[in-house]
């Protein structure tokens, strides 16, 4: 019988994305630290029903933690940039999702099956982050950092969040395994593109759909 390598990585499943952990980072979308390389990458690049994958819309998300903050990296490969151009003064924009953004659904209390928390980013920097609960939402007020980069030559935009652990779980037990997705929408008017990473299947586009959602597991237990 083989040994395992206890320096291997952990083996990551289709749908698991694994959280690396770090002391912590320097958010720099154009210069992403060293640390990133850290995270396997997931990737996705087919609609909210698992179909009609474009390389051309990839996009693939990294995450890594600290006892302090979840970290959020988004790679986006794009054909267009559709963005508002007006925004609170701190970047802040209602209806984000009406133009270009990548999502995170985030659901540290998987038991709390219609409880969990939306962050939006678009190619501009403007962002939200919301509060889901049954029959409604309500502004987080996380307290999130990001940065965020466009690279026109290569049609490529990223984007880096720090999200405040206390904002997403009062209690952070790094040996919970989370529930999440990851989303992507492009275009001005319909026919939009919804991208998922787990797809929801529903007839129409619809992320809200919690029972799709994968998980999200904290490697490197501190």
């Amino acid at each position: 019988m083989s040994q395992k390598n206890p320096e291997a990585k952990p083996e990551v499943l289709r749908d698991e994305i694994v959280a690396a952990y770090v002391d912590g980072v320097s958010l720099d979308a154009a210069h992403p630290a060293e640390v990133w390389k850290s995270a396997t990458p997931i990737v996705f690049s087919s609609d909210w029903q698992g179909q009609n994958a474009d390389p051309a819309q990839e996009t693939s998300v990294r995450v890594l933690w600290s006892r302090k903050y979840l970290y959020l990296r988004f790679e986006c490969h794009y054909r267009e940039l559709f963005t508002f151009e007006d925004s609170d003064p701190n970047g802040r924009r209602d209806h984000l999702w009406d133009r270009d953004v990548a999502e995170a659904f985030l659901q540290p209390d998987s038991s709390r099956e219609r409880f969990y928390r939306e962050f939006e980013i678009s190619p501009n920097g403007m962002w939200i982050d919301l509060d889901i609960f049954p029959g409604g939402s309500a502004d987080l007020k996380s307290g999130l950092q990001r940065s965020v980069v466009v690279d026109e030559k290569s049609r490529i935009w990223a984007a880096e969040l720090a999200i405040p652990m206390k904002s997403l779980t009062a209690n952070f037990d790094p040996s919970a395994i989370w529930r999440a997705n990851f989303y992507r929408v492009e275009g001005k008017t319909e026919p939009r593109e919804y991208l998922a990473w787990q797809p929801t299947k529903t007839p129409q586009p619809n992320f809200h759909v919690p029972s799709a959602f994968g998980s999200l597991r904290f490697a490197g237990v501190k």
